[in-house]
């Protein structure tokens, strides 16, 4: 019997609800993920749920699937964890671009403003259907995410479980207590939000392509040659680093920032991680001779076989979570 049937006829079964919920933590890690923008707050959402079901697992009574139940409680979870009036975006989204003349850093902000980033194999099955990745790489770009913060959590909800779990309506509206009509309504709604704020289509992490083109772009920031790293962006390339909200809009004002407030990032060290259905690096700024200590995560997006955006995400405490090292020591 399959164990999700197993659980679905004795959820009381510990060995089979445990291999259910382990079967299932990928899926749950990318509804939670798209739901609050985060993934630090995904995975305690999953965690919560998890703990959830358990505590409850005597209440359920089959009415349901078991997966509908479980994402029922990951639902509700994510929607306490949304009463926060603060809406997760990016830099881009929150006002214009700053002149390197006139950017000044300023304050962070505090980490709740901005959506964050997640590595693909948290929440894609990378060993699936080609197809199936491809779609799923789509659906947690950073301006993908950003967009679904717009949506009302029931929009939000319909429209990932919808167009990106491929659930049908009717399982949906079991979900969500909602009619299939309610459903579709929301649904229809939420594309047509969507549909203005989705961003370009970026260049697949297949294409051999986009991986000579982050080749080429590792070896000029590592020997931070900034006239050949410009020539590998596009004419609407934009950089932004969050906590900050400022961000840079061009090649020539990118590299006026590399080689003058943004010099520190000289002498870097870059390892490749596959993140936000892109390509990324974990940034390490040399702080001795031989030893290099994280500094942030870097989020490359490509198009037409050039740079459109690269985003600086100065957390070093995110480098564990996205399986990187805590340091590079060549001593």
């Amino acid at each position: 019997m399959h164990p999700a049937k197993a659980v679905d006829q004795n959820v009381r079964t510990t060995e089979a609800l445990e291999h259910f919920l382990e079967s299932s933590r990928r899926e749950l890690t990318g509804y939670c993920y798209r739901m609050l923008g985060a993934g630090s707050e995904a995975e305690d959402a999953v965690q919560e749920t998890m703990i959830k079901v358990w505590k409850s697992r005597d209440t359920f009574e089959g009415r349901s699937s078991a997966k509908t139940w479980v994402f029922r409680i990951a639902h509700n979870v994510c929607v306490d964890m949304l009463r926060s009036p603060q809406r997760r975006a990016r830099p881009m989204d929150m006002g214009p671009s700053t002149p390197t003349a006139e950017a000044v850093l300023g304050a962070p902000l505090r980490e709740n403003v901005f959506v964050q980033p997640i590595p693909d194999n948290k929440v894609i099955d990378l060993d699936g259907d080609p197809a199936a990745v491809a779609q799923a790489r789509e659906s947690i770009r950073l301006a993908f995410v950003a967009a679904l913060q717009y949506l009302p959590p029931l929009q939000r909800s319909v429209l990932i479980l919808c167009e990106v779990l491929a659930w049908k309506a009717s399982e949906a509206a079991s979900l969500l207590d909602q009619t299939v009509a309610a459903v579709n309504s929301a649904l229809q709604r939420a594309r047509k939000t969507l549909a203005a704020r989705r961003g370009p289509t970026l260049m697949s992490v297949t294409d051999p392509r986009h991986s000579e083109l982050l080749d080429k772009y590792m070896e000029a920031f590592e020997s931070y040659d900034i006239t050949r790293l410009v020539t590998l962006l596009r004419e609407d390339a934009v950089l932004s680093m969050p906590p900050f909200d400022l961000w840079l809009s061009g090649p020539r004002d990118m590299a006026a920032w590399f080689v003058g407030k943004g010099i520190v990032c000289k002498d870097s060290r870059l390892i490749p991680v596959m993140v936000n259905g892109t390509a990324g690096f974990g940034a390490y700024h040399r702080v001795a001779p031989g030893l290099w200590e994280p500094f942030s995560i870097q989020v490359i997006e490509t198009r037409d076989n050039l740079i459109l955006v690269q985003h600086n995400f100065l957390y070093p405490e995110m480098f564990g979570s996205l399986g990187l090292p805590d340091r590079i020591d060549e001593r």
